[in-house]
C-alpha cells in the first residue's frame, strides 16, 4: 500500500495528460532516463523503497529492463504498466478479457502501434529513447500480431534494417491474424511471402486466422493458405532465405512430410501438391513478368479456353472433381495421362453432379474483383505484374462472362486446370522446385465468402494437412462444396499422423439438414475430440416437396450405423424447425466418450421426443459432465428436466432462455428444488433468462438449507427479473443457514437499479458467502429498446 501511494501522487498531478507533466517530474524523470546508461549498474543495488520510487520515472525500454530486478526485490511494475496503457493506449480492455500481466500487452500493443504508425513515439518522453530501438525493444513480447488492410507492416518488417526483429518474432510469435484486407499490390504480397516463410516455416507460428474479407482476393488469399499449409517457392528476384540454406545442410525427411517424399526419380503426388504447385507457379509467373499490359485482355469462350488447355495436356471433356490423396509408394512412375483419382473420388464425382447448387438457398460464388475501373466490357488489370497471359487470369477471372451463349463455370475450369496428373501438363515447373516446411496447427477463417476455386484450394490442401489440429469455418458461404470439404475431411483422416482433433463448422445454409451434417462429419473424422456445427437456416431437403431437391451424395450420408468415435465435446446450434430425434440419438449413442453437450435453438416434435434424447444420454453417454440448453421452449417439460436434475453424473447443467417457469410455477419450483437438495453431484446450475423473479429466487435459496445434501458451488440467475428486495432477503436467508461460501453467484441484467441502497445491502451480504459477479444496467432503457424493436 506505501509502493501504491507513492507512485499514486504523479499519476493524480499528470491527469492533463503525458504531455503536461509537473515540471519537477518532467526534469527528474529526463534526468534519470538521460543517465539511466551510466547509474544502470548502481540502480541494481538500490534499497526496494527507492527503486521503487525510481521506476514511475524510468521510460518504457529501462521499465522493461528493470522489471527482472524489481520483481527479485518483492516489488511489482503492474501498477506502472497498467498507468501507462490508460494514459497512452486510450483505451479499455474487455470485460471477459483477464489480464494477467499489464507489462506484456502493454509491449505487444505498443509494437503493432509503431508498426502500423499510429503511435508518434517522439509525442511522449516515456516512449522517447534514441538509444532503443522501438521495434526491436518490444518484439519478444509479441505473442500475436495482426495485418490490416494493404498489409500494412509486412514490407517494413522483412526490410533489412529490421532483420532482427523479424528473427526475434520468428520465436516469440504464436498467432497471426489478418482483418479487413484489401487488395495489394504484387510488392506486398511478396514482402508477405517472405514474412510467413519466416514466421510459419522457419519460426513458431501455430495459429493463423483471417476475419472480416468481404471480398477475398483470391491470389492473396491462396497465397495465405498454401503457406499456412507449409508449401513454400522464393518468389521472382527475390533474396534467397539464409535459413533454407542452412536447414538444408544435415536435413532428413521426417514422417511429417511422408506427401513429398522423393522416390528414386519423381516426387510422390498428391492432390494438394499440385494444386499448390500449380497455383504458386502461375503466381510466380505473373510476378516475374514486369512488362506493362499492351492490350485489354481478351475474352476467352468455353472453347478457346478448351482448346488451350488440352494443348497443354489438360483435357476438359474427362470427369472434373477433386482428386482423393494418392496412396501411391514413393517412387512410382505415373503417366501424366492416367487418371489421378481412385474408385472413390470418382463415386464421389458422379455425386457432385447430382447435388446442384440450387438445393439450398445460397449466394453463388463470388468472382474475383477487377482491378482496373473501365468501360463494362474491357477487362484491363494495370500493375507491373499484369499480363494478358497469366494462367492464373486465364483460368479464373474469366469466369461468367459468356460467348455465343455459353458459359463457361469457374469451378469447372478450376478442376479441370489443377486436376492434371502432373503440373508439367500446364507448362509449370515440376513439384521438385517446391519445397514443404512446418506448417501452422489451427486455421481459423470468420466470414470470409469462399469462390469455388479458392474452396477448392483449401479442399486440396485440408486433404494432406496432417498437422493441422484445429480448423474453424464460420460464414464461409460453402454450399455445395461441403461435400468437397468432407471427402478431404474424410482422406485426411486415413492419412498417417492426421492430428485434426476440433472442427467448428458454422454457416447461413447448409445443403445437409444439421443432423445428417453432424452425423456425415462424425464419420469422416472418428477421431475427431470437438465438434461445433451451427447452421442458421433451414436446408430445402428438410422440406422434401419442394420440387427438384436432389438428394445428397449417397457416399456422404448413408443409413449404416456410426462407428463408435472419440468425440468428448459436441456443441450444435440448430436453424427452426423440429428436429428428427432418432437422428441425433445415434450420434450420441456413438458417442461414447462424450463429456460435454451444448443444443442451442433445438425444437423436437413433442416432448416424449425430448425424453428420448435424455433417455439416450443416460444409458449411452456415461461420461457426460455439462449439458447446456440454450433458446429451447421447455415450459412443456418439466418432468424432463426434475429427470436431468436426479442424474447423478451431471456436474453442470444449463438452462440458458428456457421458459422453465412459465407454466406452473407454483408446482414446478418445489419439485426442482426437491430434486436439487437431494444432488449431491451437481456442482454447477446456470438459469439465465427464465423469468425466475422474487419468489423462484426466494425458493432457491432452499436448495441451500441445512438439511439439503447439495453441493452446488455455482448459480447464474442472470435476467430473471430479481429485484432488490428479493436479493436481500435471499441474501439473508444463505445468512440464517450459515452456509459457507459455495463460489459463484452470477446476477447480470437484473432490475437492481429500482434501490440501489437496497441492491449494494444485498451485495454486501453475498459477498461473505459467496462471489458475486454483478453490473450497473439500466433496466428501463432496456426495456424501452425492447418495446422499440417490437
Amino acid at each position: 500500500m506505501e509502493a501504491t501511494s507513492r507512485e499514486a501522487a504523479p499519476a493524480k498531478s499528470s491527469a492533463s495528460g503525458p504531455n503536461a507533466p509537473p515540471a519537477l517530474f518532467e526534469l527528474c524523470g529526463r534526468a534519470v532516463s538521460a543517465h539511466m546508461g551510466v547509474l544502470e549498474s548502481g540502480v541494481w543495488a538500490l534499497p526496494g523503497p527507492i527503486l521503487q520510487s525510481i521506476l514511475p520515472l524510468l521510460n518504457i525500454y529501462y521499465l522493461e529492463r528493470i522489471e527482472e530486478t524489481a520483481l527479485k526485490k518483492g516489488l511489482s511494475t503492474q501498477a506502472i504498466w497498467r498507468r501507462l496503457w490508460d494514459e497512452l493506449m486510450k483505451t479499455r480492455p474487455s470485460s471477459l478479457e483477464s489480464v494477467t500481466c499489464w507489462r506484456a500487452k502493454f509491449m505487444e500493443a505498443f509494437f503493432s502501434h509503431v508498426l502500423r504508425g499510429t503511435i508518434d513515439v517522439s509525442s511522449d518522453r516515456r516512449l522517447c529513447d534514441q538509444r532503443f530501438s522501438p521495434l526491436l525493444h518490444s518484439s519478444r513480447h509479441v505473442r500475436q500480431l495482426t495485418i490490416c488492410n494493404m498489409l500494412q507492416g509486412a514490407t517494413e518488417l522483412v526490410a533489412e534494417p529490421n532483420r532482427r526483429v523479424l528473427e526475434t518474432l520468428a520465436s516469440s510469435l504464436h498467432t497471426l491474424k489478418f482483418r479487413h484486407l484489401l487488395f495489394s499490390d504484387v510488392a506486398a504480397q511478396q514482402s508477405l511471402r517472405q514474412l510467413l516463410h519466416q514466421l510459419i516455416h522457419h519460426g513458431a507460428v501455430s495459429q493463423v486466422s483471417l476475419y472480416s474479407w468481404p471480398v477475398p482476393e483470391s491470389a492473396l488469399f491462396i497465397l495465405i493458405l498454401t503457406m499456412s499449409a507449409g508449401f513454400w517457392q522464393p518468389g521472382p528476384g527475390g533474396p534467397p532465405c539464409r535459413l533454407c540454406g542452412e536447414a538444408s545442410r544435415g536435413r532428413a525427411p521426417s514422417r511429417d512430410e511422408g506427401s513429398l517424399l522423393l522416390g528414386s526419380r519423381r516426387p510422390r503426388r498428391d492432390a494438394a501438391e499440385r494444386c499448390a504447385a500449380a497455383l504458386m507457379a502461375s503466381r510466380r509467373k505473373s510476378e516475374a513478368k514486369q512488362m506493362p499490359r499492351a492490350a485489354p485482355a481478351t475474352r476467352v469462350t468455353r472453347r478457346s479456353t478448351q482448346e488451350s488447355l488440352t494443348a497443354g495436356g489438360t483435357d476438359l471433356k474427362r470427369e472434373l472433381h477433386p482428386p482423393a490423396t494418392s496412396h501411391e509408394a514413393p517412387g512410382t512412375k505415373r503417366s501424366p495421362s492416367a487418371p489421378a483419382a481412385t474408385s472413390s473420388a470418382s463415386s464421389s464425382t458422379s455425386s457432385y453432379k447430382r447435388a446442384p447448387a440450387s438445393s439450398a438457398p445460397q449466394p453463388k460464388p463470388l468472382k474475383r474483383f477487377k482491378r482496373a475501373a473501365g468501360k463494362k466490357g474491357a477487362r484491363t488489370r494495370q500493375g507491373p505484374g499484369a499480363e494478358s497471359e497469366d494462367l492464373y487470369d486465364f483460368v479464373f477471372i474469366v469466369a461468367g462472362e459468356k460467348e455465343d451463349g455459353e458459359e463457361m463455370e469457374i469451378g469447372e475450369v478450376a478442376c479441370g486446370a489443377l486436376d492434371g496428373s502432373d503440373p508439367s501438363c500446364l507448362g509449370l515447373p515440376a513439384l521438385e522446385a517446391s519445397q514443404r516446411f512446418r506448417s501452422i496447427s489451427t486455421l481459423e477463417l470468420f466470414t470470409v465468402p469462399l469462390s469455388t476455386e479458392a474452396a477448392l484450394t483449401l479442399c486440396h490442401l485440408l486433404s494432406s494437412w496432417v498437422s493441422l489440429e484445429s480448423l474453424t469455418l464460420s460464414y464461409n458461404g460453402l454450399g455445395s462444396n461441403i461435400f468437397r470439404l468432407l471427402d478431404s475431411l474424410r482422406a485426411l483422416s486415413g492419412q498417417a499422423g492426421c492430428r485434426l482433433r476440433a472442427l467448428h463448422l458454422s454457416d447461413l445454409f447448409s445443403p445437409l439438414p444439421i443432423l445428417e451434417l453432424t452425423r456425415a462429419i462424425v464419420r469422416a473424422l472418428p477421431l475427431l475430440r470437438v465438434l461445433s456445427i451451427r447452421v442458421d437456416h433451414p436446408s430445402q431437403r428438410d422440406n422434401p416437396g419442394v420440387p427438384g431437391n436432389a438428394g445428397p451424395p449417397s457416399h456422404i450420408i448413408g443409413d449404416e450405423e456410426i462407428p463408435e468415435n472419440c468425440l468428448e465435446q459436441l456443441e450444435m446450434g440448430f436453424p427452426r424447425g423440429a428436429q428428427p430425434a432418432p437422428l441425433l440419438c445415434s450420434v450420441l449413442k456413438a458417442s461414447g466418450s462424450l463429456q460435454q453437450l451444448s443444443l442451442d435453438s433445438a425444437t423436437f416434435a413433442s416432448p416424449q421426443d425430448f425424453g428420448l434424447v435424455l433417455q439416450t444420454l443416460k444409458e449411452y453417454n456415461l461420461a457426460l459432465k455439462r449439458l447446456s440448453f440454450h433458446d429451447m421452449n421447455l415450459a412443456d417439460c418439466q418432468s424432463e428436466v426434475l429427470f436431468l436434475l436426479q442424474n447423478l453424473t451431471l456436474q453442470e447443467i444449463t438452462f440458458s432462455f428456457c421458459r422453465l417457469f412459465e407454466k406452473r410455477p407454483a408446482q414446478f419450483l418445489p419439485e426442482m428444488v426437491a430434486a436439487m437438495k437431494g444432488n449431491s453431484t451437481l456442482k454447477g446450475l446456470r438459469l439465465p433468462g427464465n423469468r425466475l423473479g422474487n419468489a423462484g429466487l426466494l425458493a432457491l435459496a432452499d436448495v441451500f438449507s441445512e438439511d439439503s445434501s447439495s453441493s452446488l458451488c455455482q448459480l447464474d440467475i442472470s435476467s430473471n427479473c430479481i429485484k432488490p428486495d428479493g436479493l436481500l432477503e435471499f441474501a439473508k436467508r444463505l445468512e440464517r443457514w450459515g452456509r459457507g461460501a459455495f463460489g459463484h453467484l452470477r446476477l447480470f441484467q437484473n432490475w437492481l437499479d429500482q434501490d440501489a441502497v437496497t441492491a449494494r445491502e444485498a451485495i454486501r451480504r453475498l459477498r461473505a458467502t459467496c462471489h458475486v459477479v454483478s453490473d450497473s444496467w439500466d433496466s428501463s432503457q432496456a426495456f424501452a429498446d425492447y418495446v422499440s424493436t417490437m
